[in-house]
């Protein structure tokens, strides 16, 4: 059972940062999907896909991972860069 620990993204249909100073712990998928017959819906039956642990920070992440023998991989997340621009640049 392997899972990756993240930090929650922002959202990019708005321009607030709440829930992005959380950390996910997220399960691998342990078999691929298959359509259903009778619906088409793809499915499968592994269950660990479905649960997505929060943590508040990445040590506590990393600390529920080793309790419970999972082996975890942090992936780091990128820097946040900003143009800073003003509007009077668009005319120069």
């Amino acid at each position: 059972m392997t899972a990756r620990i993240y930090q929650r993204p922002k959202n990019a249909m708005q321009s607030g940062k709440a829930l992005t100073d959380q950390w996910v712990l997220e399960f691998a998928p342990a078999e691929a999907k298959k359509p259903d017959p009778l619906m088409g819906w793809a499915g499968s039956g592994d269950t660990q896909q479905q649960v997505r642990l929060s943590f508040p920070d990445e040590q506590a992440a990393l600390a529920y991972a080793a309790k419970y023998g999972i082996a975890a991989r942090v992936h780091a997340t990128p820097p946040r860069t900003l143009k800073i621009q003003a509007y009077a640049d668009n005319f120069r």
